[in-house]
């Protein structure tokens, strides 16, 4: 083997061995500062509330129909490695368990002219609406939480100096990104425009019309 091939892996050695270290120091340090009372420890931290009050931006009127709501359950597998390191010195996986609800509605506000005909007598009528659509997700935070979680050495060490080690954005986007594909193929659309014949017909029948036919515009 060349000297300079030698030394090369020398130097990659060193490095490994100065990196392994110094999270050991650290997370030795995190470890010890846990176990110090909170009036000696210089990491404890305490919350204050100083919020602003809050302050209304705008009212608009809603012309919507909320139809069906369906509740789902996702969990996300999140992994991210190194490219040169092991999963042991940098790397993270984290299982994450997201609940969240999608409501489909009809927006009335888009019924256009026409979209209503009555027959003279005024016994039969004709309601064309537009298909139902989806609200996005709403993921419930008190029922998502981390479920397992594995980090390398510089990954703890990373979360100990971090501002924010329990930085879960990118978990609830993933988990509602994928609610909102698994509701997208649902059935959760078509139960709303059932429901919503079926509230128009109930209405229109308890105003005289022996007759009523809904039917749905063109998909959305």
């Amino acid at each position: 083997m060349a000297p300079s091939e030698r030394s090369g892996r020398r130097g990659w050695g060193v490095l490994a061995a100065v990196v392994v270290l110094t999270a050991a120091v650290v997370l030795a340090g995190q470890q010890a500062m846990r176990m110090l009372p909170d009036w000696i420890n210089p990491f404890e931290e305490e919350t204050r509330d100083r919020s602003g009050p809050v302050v209304l931006q705008s009212i608009r009127d809603l012309a919507r129909f909320e139809a069906a709501s369906g509740n789902f359950q996702v969990v996300v597998d999140l992994e991210k490695d190194a490219k040169f390191l092991p999963d042991a010195i940098r790397g993270s996986r984290t299982l994450f368990v997201g609940h969240g609800s999608v409501d489909a509605y009809v927006d009335f506000a888009k019924l256009g002219s026409g979209a209503v005909t009555v027959n003279e007598d005024r016994t039969a009528a004709t309601v064309r609406l537009p298909r139902a659509q989806l609200e996005p997700t709403n993921l419930d935070p008190k029922r998502s939480y981390v479920f397992a979680t594995e980090r390398g050495l510089i990954n703890r060490a990373g979360d100990f100096f971090s501002g924010n080690p329990a930085d879960q954005q990118q978990l609830y986007v993933l988990a509602a990104q994928k609610i909102q594909a698994a509701a997208a193929q649902s059935g959760l659309r078509e139960r709303a425009d059932q429901n919503t014949r079926l509230m128009l017909q109930n209405m229109l029948k308890a105003l005289g019309f022996t007759t009523v036919t809904v039917r749905n515009t063109a998909s959305q």
